[in-house]
């Protein structure tokens, strides 16, 4: 039976594309990291996937907002207000604006769903 038109599967089949960290963005570890994007929407302002990163802390400035779904590993978020941590089965929403550090504890594998601001 064929699968409806407008509904995506997200998972880890297709081939991972390179998404590695900026070197100026690496405050701690390789910065090393990989995406499988299953859905970007026609205007290229919504994308889904899944994301998955090696042990590091990174450097982030958020202009678009994502919802974090962690599938492994465990996450440090920290900014001057605060620090909040998560682990597998827990999600989180990372609002634009927010600006601090992105600590990767241990292996992380995450589905996400981005909402680019418009005219990015």
């Amino acid at each position: 039976m064929p699968k409806p038109d407008h509904v995506v599967t997200v998972d880890m089949s297709d081939r991972a594309e390179p998404a590695d960290a900026a070197l100026s963005r690496v405050v701690a570890g390789s910065g090393v990291a990989r995406l499988w994007n299953a859905f970007s929407d026609p205007s290229g302002r919504y994308h889904a996937g899944h994301w998955q990163a090696e042990p590091g802390t990174l450097s982030v400035d958020y202009a678009e907002s994502e919802l974090c779904v962690l599938l492994e590993g465990r996450v440090r978020l920290t900014d001057a207000t605060g620090t909040v941590e998560y682990g597998p089965g827990e999600a989180f929403v990372v609002a634009a604006g927010f600006r601090g550090t992105w600590e990767s504890i241990g292996r992380v594998t995450k589905i996400y769903a981005i909402l680019m601001p418009e005219g990015a």
